[in-house]
């Protein structure tokens, strides 16, 4: 079965944004450990998924960095010579979940208004590498509830801000975690890689 891995910043109390969706917490220079640690995770997905709103950034973003000749990408040549991280992000199958979209007006992308849950379980069912998901932070929380994510990677900055937004609040019942590799990187963020433990 495929494996839905959750890949996140996060601040060192527990909160993904500020209470206003502010990012300016989190740590933007990165070294060529932690670039080569995300290049790594990220090779064998074959699967993005979003939300609604984080995909309205997410995927022009990734189409801009992958297609505009005009961009600089020099941490993208830092991750790994052959591999370009940014055509991967844009070329990369992916699926918005949202019900106030009927058809995606984005390139590789498709939509699906159906059950979170049973959709999920259906893709992690098929053949296949494994499926991502970045944020946003309503969807992650469903994801999370409902047991779907079976790897968090969570890379902890060295900040706490007091107050924000959280993937956890949603949660009804305690989820075992099983803590499977801790990374610390030059910039002074921590990954640390659990595994949800099944009931």
């Amino acid at each position: 079965m495929r494996k839905l891995k959750l890949q996140l910043q996060i601040s060192v109390d527990g909160f993904i944004a500020g209470k206003n969706g502010e990012m300016d917490w989190i740590t933007w220079n990165l070294g060529s450990d932690i670039l080569k640690c995300i290049s790594d995770l990220n090779k064998p997905i074959d699967l993005i998924l979003l939300g609604k709103n984080l995909a309205e950034g997410f995927i022009p973003h990734w189409k801009g960095e992958a297609t505009d000749p005009t961009k600089k990408r020099d941490f993208v040549e830092k991750m790994s010579e052959p591999y370009d991280f940014a055509l991967k992000m844009y070329e990369t199958p992916k699926i918005v979940f949202t019900k106030s979209m009927q058809e995606a007006t984005w390139d590789f992308t498709t939509i699906e208004n159906g059950d979170l849950v049973d959709s999920v379980n259906k893709l992690k069912k098929q053949n296949g590498g494994d499926i991502i998901v970045y944020g946003g932070g309503a969807f992650v929380s469903s994801l999370i509830k409902a047991g779907l994510i079976d790897e968090f990677n969570l890379f902890v900055n060295p900040v706490a801000i007091g107050n924000g937004m959280t993937i956890f609040k949603t949660l009804e019942n305690k989820q075992n975690l099983i803590l499977k590799a801790v990374q610390q990187f030059e910039c002074g963020i921590v990954l640390l890689t659990y595994e949800l433990k099944k009931q």
